[in-house]
């Protein structure tokens, strides 16, 4: 009776996570508000939902002032950006709580280890932090693809004789997003007045992607120095077609090495799940006994470093 009380509690506080991460998904929900906060300097930009609490919250106020200051909170919030989740910082980390305790709960009905419960909490507590780490490295990836051909188009409308702001409108009529609300997004801080080399800079905050960095520097020198933005782009297109080739052929070329980084990693879970189906006598002393149970825990952070160093190892940086 206790595990099935326990059990409902736990799912309850999981749905109510799930209902809230749905939230995650939509875009701004103020247009206005969205390009404020975008123009805003990032020395001085403060998370609105964060800053706004009523009376009797000082101590949460200043639990959270802290927490952004120490720039926890500000590399979430730049996360949740760059991700493309517009929501406020305190969104997630509600839901960051609430599926901590689920976890907590749903350990303590499984195990009297406090340190399994607790890793049980952090594991479920980790799910939405994940979740914007996959969606942002998707994001990021997807821009960059369209990049290229976005600078193509660019150089095309500036070649025919429009302004860059005209090309960048072709540009978001023609393209899908991510690239077409960003450059969106570009477009509406340059109507507020914000100058134009300085929105492609918010953008790249927005999306730190190394190709488009060059397209703002190439921009702020162009309007400082004055030059043929069109061979500039156009030279810049075939610089980043490049620079994806060689990425893809590095990924070619290391694959076979990741691929057994990943075997080395996995086979021994592998295995252990396999002999408890097969021959649960052989695992008993592992998982049963005081001593095969910290065995069982050492080998697990040794696994897990070992595959961390692998990974790190195969990063070609470039």
């Amino acid at each position: 009776m206790d595990l099935l009380i326990t059990g409902s509690i736990a799912g309850f506080v999981l749905l109510i996570g799930a209902i809230l991460m749905l939230r995650f998904t939509g875009g701004p929900t103020a247009t206005h508000d969205v390009l404020k906060r975008m123009s805003r300097p990032e020395a001085t930009r403060v998370d609105d939902d964060i800053i706004k609490v009523g009376r009797g919250r000082d101590q949460g106020k200043r639990l959270l002032t802290a927490l952004y200051q120490v720039n926890l909170l500000q590399r979430l919030e730049a996360s949740m950006w760059q991700a493309g989740i517009y929501n406020g910082v305190a969104d997630i980390l509600i839901v960051i709580v609430l599926l901590f305790g689920a976890g907590f709960a749903a350990g303590s009905a499984l195990t009297d280890s406090r340190l399994l419960q607790l890793g049980v909490g952090a594991g479920l507590a980790s799910l939405p932090i994940l979740y914007i780490r996959l969606r942002k490295a998707h994001r990021l990836k997807a821009f960059a693809v369209q990049l290229p051909y976005a600078l193509d188009l660019m150089r095309s409308s500036l070649e025919a004789g429009h302004s860059l702001l005209r090309g960048l409108q072709v540009v978001v009529a023609e393209f899908a997003d991510p690239m077409k609300s960003e450059f969106r997004s570009v477009i509406e801080q340059s109507r507020l007045g914000l100058p134009l080399p300085r929105a492609l800079e918010e953008m790249l905050k927005r999306v730190p992607v190394e190709d488009l960095r060059l397209l703002v520097v190439a921009v702020k020198v162009q309007s400082e120095v004055g030059s043929s933005l069109a061979q500039i782009i156009g030279r810049l297109s075939e610089i980043v077609r490049t620079r994806q080739r060689l990425h893809l052929q590095i990924r070619s070329l290391t694959a076979q090495s990741r691929m057994s980084g990943m075997v080395v990693g996995f086979l021994p879970i592998a295995m252990l799940a396999a002999f408890s189906v097969i021959q649960p006598s052989y695992t008993h002393t592992l998982l049963y006994e005081p001593g095969g149970q910290k065995i069982l825990k050492i080998a697990a952070v040794l696994d897990t470093l070992g595959f961390m160093t692998i990974r790190y190892l195969l990063k070609v940086r470039y």
